[in-house]
């Protein structure tokens, strides 16, 4: 650095005696001073842009630059490949996402807004991501338990009713034609037909045929993500209909019985139990004729 420093200092003679002397005596002087001596011989004309502009525009065009074939066809594979990173870019922001939990599955996932949903068995959500901050709306078939984030209104559309929230914890369950929505944390929005109710924490709401009951709950989220089938006044079909999403099993039922309604807990871990339990409240007797299939007679 100090030697680029001198150098200048010498170039606009700016120079001490003992820098002079310093300088002169460093191994490159008597090249630097050849440079010197050359360029201030040298003249440069004036510039005159008339005359350059004239000579350009007097000169002939270029002829036409020749591609060889093997670059065309480059530029044609790199277009290719433009493209179809262009298509998976607009199939993954604009296609409608499916998430599904199979019978005897749970899937819990993300929304591009961070909220949690988790599906219970033998349940199907589908939503798009594209502008979902300003659109946060989904289709649910079955059983979902939502986690969510703050922000614009999230609608949960379902083939019986609408719940529509802000941010809260809920649980929406939609099989066959009965309709639950619970509330957990804040408040949801529900619409079923011409009916629209608002919920608060710890309160829920069933619709069947027409029917509404409205009940409060001390529970803090869905017994079923802990294993626990919870059913309130249900019929038989029902319960076994949540049996096989649960176990991932075929029941067939043999009784005149299938109006009794039934309310309590079934684990969702321990067919045997859980079979017990069912035989013992509707006085059955239950088979197990193959590793899937369960019979149920009455006694």
């Amino acid at each position: 650095m100090k030697k680029d420093r001198l150098l200048a200092k010498w170039l606009n003679n700016d120079l001490s005696e003992d820098e002079l002397a310093e300088f002169k005596a460093s191994p490159d002087f008597e090249k630097y001073q050849k440079i010197k001596n050359y360029t201030e011989h040298l003249e440069v004309d004036d510039l005159d842009e008339n005359t350059m502009l004239s000579n350009i525009l007097k000169q002939k065009k270029a002829a036409p630059k020749v591609i060889p074939i093997y670059k065309n066809w480059m530029f044609r594979v790199a277009a290719i490949f433009v493209l179809v990173l262009g298509i998976t870019f607009a199939l993954k922001t604009f296609v409608p996402e499916t998430q599904t939990a199979g019978f005897g599955e749970k899937t819990a996932f993300s929304l591009p807004d961070n909220s949690e949903v988790v599906l219970n068995s033998g349940s199907e959500i589908n939503y798009k991501k594209w502008n979902w901050d300003n659109n946060r709306r989904l289709e649910l078939k079955g059983e979902a338990y939502f986690r969510v984030s703050k922000g614009r209104r999230f609608e949960v559309q379902t083939n019986l009713g609408k719940v529509s929230v802000l941010g809260t914890q809920f649980n929406v369950k939609a099989r066959k034609n009965r309709f639950d929505v619970v509330c957990y944390e804040g408040r949801v929005k529900v619409n079923y037909g011409n009916t629209q109710i608002l919920l608060t924490h710890g309160q829920s709401v069933s619709f069947e045929n027409g029917k509404q009951v409205q009940l409060k709950t001390a529970a803090l989220k869905p017994e079923w993500t802990e294993n626990q089938i919870c059913f309130y006044k249900e019929n038989i079909r029902s319960l076994l209909d949540e049996v096989e999403r649960q176990y991932k099993i075929k029941i067939e039922l043999h009784t005149e019985d299938t109006t009794s309604l039934f309310t309590g807990k079934l684990p969702a871990k321990d067919l045997n139990v859980a079979l017990q339990i069912i035989s013992t409240t509707y006085h059955l007797e239950a088979k197990k004729v193959s590793e899937n299939k369960i019979i149920f007679d009455e006694k």
